[in-house]
């Protein structure tokens, strides 16, 4: 999908000649130090141009490339941009400090640094401009101070300080990122509000960025910044997102910009009377211990914290709980009345969803120090009652059922496009409107709602979908796999009514050849997901499969597996990409364990023995994350995958590490477990262009690696926090209709889904094989549980699960992982004193189920559990008969 020789600047010559020096890179730098850092500043602009920890080569800033970022134009932390008027007039006047940089005035401070910025901002403003880098018991300060010079009052509308850090992956191999480079994710939260800056190896020290002490700095807005994309770096591609600024102020472009944009806060401005002075800063904290220290770190410099349980995407049955860890607090409410709030215990709070609100929801909490924060949340229906419209909206809405369609491509699910409310027949990025290569894929979400909710009617559907288009068009048979169906080659089709409203002359409008070509392992992965889904809808309800019996999809899901990882003469893989990790193979690893609970041995063998081959190659490799671009997240869900299958421990843990690097936690639904995303929506969505992408389908992939983790490791609660947001925030890309987008815009300018529903296909794929509920024992906020409503009545635990599978459940003081195959958990209880059994309570479900197995797992143990009484072993675990009103069963320890 992704060819190859578009915003790749990563195969770009490296010239060797800088832009123009408006920085004053000339004059060379400052060095300075703190307790905790190595700063150098460049003399002549005094901006931020090397942050480094104490005695640490890791440098925080993209230092070896600053001579290309010398120019006007180019952020820097530093700068400084702003709008203003005189008190009662209508137009905005813009002040911006790297518009037309000169050489700074440096004054005379006790401050590490100081200078008036007048030379290099617009010389009729009437704010004077000092500022100063200052050290703060070993941190880094940054403050500006604004004085009114003129002769009228000013009103403050826009005043937003850039961020720069080293994200920038231009030029550099695999090695050379990981050991230099760094994500930066904000909370827009007001005076709670920071930035996290995670080394994208995950590992090492880590850097927060919090308002200044002493002064009112709040986090309102994350504004991304237009710079100039120019040869060697190239701003704004897919190895270089691009920078954002930290915006206290947005009167002015909520007014402008964004009119029609419901912003994360409450826009405001500040009035400066005449001769009136206002300090605003940031602080540069290091955190030595690393991405799961961040949060403690944040507390440490007096900036309020918040945990969500079970974070920040709330289905209406759940009641979601909040901790606050700061001063007192003197007011708490939401937006909407969105929430009805119960103060549960000391600075700990209740919020049962009222009903009011499908979407956006927000907290604030008014604290008796003054200082205000906000909390972001995601409302929705119940989680099964989301997924069923997904079902009923993609098996009516989406349904295409053209069968004179010269491609073939009916009767499927086929792309949606919300904003003109119809199907996606025709598009120039020809694998959108060709049901394949991610853009197209929308079944494989339809497939695996069947899995966690199947409906005879959805099934129906698909299995005709299944039958003449998946197992004839899409698939070939051989069980090589197209990267489109839909195609431009008027040649082929003469008659054919192309859209030449269109411009087809882009490298992505691929000829029937192009399309046709199977050498793309990505494109397998969704085919597998679609056959295995409806083999486990099957498997478990003998009578809702009419065209084809279970054996037949379990069969073809394997047959597929076996042409994409395929191996020629020489040991390489036969299909492009098959030997890197692929977004959404987690479900080959499902595959593997149907066909040997199966007794499919000879099957089992050989899917075994082509993911060991490609394990073994990542073992050896120090950066294995490679795909198709130049940097990505989608390889480690596979490759985590498989080296935690066979025990390649080294490689798992460094997995793990790479997807913390880009993958936060705040108190926002947005970011938190939004795994790193920024290029797909030039791809798949309807508006193109490159933009931290919300929820895209990393969230809910690189989720399972962290939660099988975490229940290997049940004291790293830090994992369960990360990948249940991952998890569960794909959930908000689904609209009450039902229909659902392929990620949410985050630029202040759009805060909305995409029109297309595009590739949100693996990132549903991800939640159904993800989503459970959890019961740990968090050392910050006690006995918990993540996806459920506990109750406690004296040592008895008892908890509803309000996920929306309802098969898995997590006890991290027993260590076991109890699946079912089908109905639902309609509530467990444990004794929290005595961890060895369970007592669940499993109902038949909307789908109506008459029976189901229990599968336990101990990961990480070496205990044994069974399910008590009378139930017949199958499938390698325990097969239990429903009644209409369910059964109670336990599982103890043998």
């Amino acid at each position: 999908m992704r060819l190859r020789g578009i915003l790749i600047a990563a195969i770009l010559s490296f010239r060797v000649d800088a832009q123009d020096d408006t920085l004053g890179l000339s004059s060379g730098y400052t060095s300075l130090s703190t307790a905790n850092f190595d700063v150098k500043l460049v003399k002549d602009s005094q901006i931020l141009a090397s942050l480094k920890p104490t005695g640490d080569d890791f440098d925080f800033m993209p230092f070896d490339f600053i001579s290309y970022r010398a120019g006007n134009g180019q952020y820097h932390n530093g700068d400084i941009t702003y709008r203003y008027r005189k008190s009662g007039t209508t137009p905005w006047l813009s002040g911006d400090s790297s518009s037309a940089r000169k050489k700074v005035k440096a004054i005379a401070s006790t401050a590490l640094a100081a200078a008036d910025l007048a030379s290099t901002l617009p010389s009729q403003s009437p704010l004077q401009v000092i500022r100063k880098w200052s050290d703060l018991d070993g941190d880094l300060g940054l403050s500006f101070t604004l004085t009114n010079q003129g002769n009228a009052s000013l009103e403050i509308g826009g005043l937003g300080f850039p961020t720069e850090f080293n994200s920038i992956f231009s030029n550099r191999t695999a090695d050379d990122m990981s050991a230099k480079c760094s994500l930066a994710d904000p909370y827009i939260g007001l005076d709670a509000g920071y930035i996290q800056v995670t080394p994208t190896s995950g590992t090492g020290a880590a850097l927060i960025v919090t308002p200044l002490l002493n002064t009112s700095t709040p986090f309102e807005a994350w504004r991304n910044l237009d710079e100039t994309s120019t040869d060697p770096l190239y701003y704004g591609s897919q190895t270089y997102e691009g920078f954002y600024e930290w915006q206290s102020h947005t009167k002015a472009y909520a007014e402008d910009e964004w009119a029609e944009v419901t912003p994360w806060n409450e826009p405001s401005s500040r009035v400066l009377q005449t001769g009136e002075s206002i300090t605003y800063g940031l602080r540069f904290s290091v955190v030595k211990n690393g991405i799961r220290g961040i949060q403690k770190a944040v507390q440490s410099t007096n900036t309020p914290l918040t945990i969500g349980i079970p974070g920040w995407v709330v289905p209406a049955d759940l009641t979601a709980q909040l901790y606050v860890f700061h001063s007192d607090i003197s007011k708490i409410e939401s937006s909407d009345d969105a929430f009805k709030i119960t103060k549960s215990q000391t600075n700990a709070f209740a919020l049962t969803p009222t009903g009011s609100v499908w979407g956006r929801a927000k907290v604030t909490i008014t604290y008796k120090d003054g200082k205000v924060q906000t909390v972001h949340y995601f409302i929705t229906e119940s989680a099964p009652a989301v997924i069923s419209r997904l079902g009923k909206f993609s098996t009516t809405s989406m349904w295409y059922n053209d069968p004179t369609d010269p491609f073939g491509r009916s009767p499927s699910v086929i792309t949606w496009d919300h904003s003109t409310g119809a199907q996606v027949l025709q598009e120039p990025r020809v694998w959108i409107s060709g049901l394949s290569d991610e853009g197209g894929v929308i079944y494989l979400a339809t497939a695996m709602k069947q899995f966690g909710l199947a409906d005879a009617s959805e099934v129906a559907k698909l299995e005709q979908f299944a039958n003449k288009v998946l197992s004839k068009k899409i698939q070939n048979l051989d069980f090589t796999v197209r990267k489109s169906i839909f195609f431009y080659d008027p040649k082929q089709l003469p008659d054919y009514q192309y859209d030449q409203s269109i411009n087809w002359g882009n490298w992505w409008s691929w000829n029937k050849d192009a399309s046709y070509a199977t050498d793309r392992a990505y494109d397998y992965i969704h085919v597998i997901g679609a056959y295995w889904a409806l083999y486990r809808a099957g498997r478990d309800n003998d009578s809702i499969l009419k065209v084809h019996n279970w054996q037949w999809y379990l069969g073809q899901a394997y047959n597929t597996t076996i042409a994409c990882f395929e191996t020629n003469s020489i040991g390489d893989g036969v299909i492009g990409y098959s030997r890197l990790g692929l977004m959404g193979e987690t479900v080959v690893g499902e595959l593997l364990a149907d066909l040997q609970r199966e007794k499919w041995s000879d099957e089992a063998d050989a899917v075994e023995a082509a993911m060991k081959l490609r394990a073994d190659a990542w073992d050896s490799q120090t950066e294995p994350f490679g795909s198709e671009m130049a940097w990505d997240s989608t390889g480690q869900e596979g490759i985590y995958y498989w080296s935690n299958y066979f025990k390649l421990m080294n490689t798992a843990t460094k997995t793990i590490n790479s997807i913390l690097g880009f993958m936060p936690t705040v108190s926002h639904w947005g970011w938190n477990g939004n795994a790193r995303r920024y290029w797909d929506f030039v791809y798949g969505g309807k508006l193109q262009r490159i933009e931290r992408m919300i929820h895209h389908y990393g969230s809910g992939l690189n989720a399972l690696p962290l939660l099988s983790q975490f229940r290997q490791n049940p004291k790293d609660t830090y994992l369960l926090r990360v990948g249940y947001g991952g998890i569960t925030g794909p959930l908000s890309n689904i609209r009450e209709d039902g229909s659902m987008y392929n990620g949410f815009h985050s630029f202040p300018d759009t805060l909305r889904g995409d029109d297309y529903s595009g590739d949100y296909g693996p990132n549903f794929l991800g939640v159904m094989l993800g989503l459970a509920s959890y019961v740990v024992d968090d050392p910050d906020v006690g006995l918990i549980t993540y996806g459920g409503n506990m109750a406690i009545s004296g040592s008895t635990v008892t908890v509803h699960p309000r996920d929306a599978v309802r098969r898995r459940v997590y006890i991290a003081s027993m260590g076991i992982y109890v699946v079912i195959s089908a109905g639902q958990i309609d509530r467990y209880s444990l004794d929290k004193s005595d961890a060895t059994s369970l007592q669940l309570h499993i109902v038949p479900g909307p789908a109506k189920a008459l029976d189901t197995i229990i599968w336990v797992e101990t990961p990480g143990t070496n205990d044994e559990y069974a399910a008590v009484g009378q139930n017949k072993k199958i499938r390698e675990g325990w097969q239990v008969k429903l009644g209409s009103g369910g059964v109670d069963i336990t599982v103890s320890k043998q």
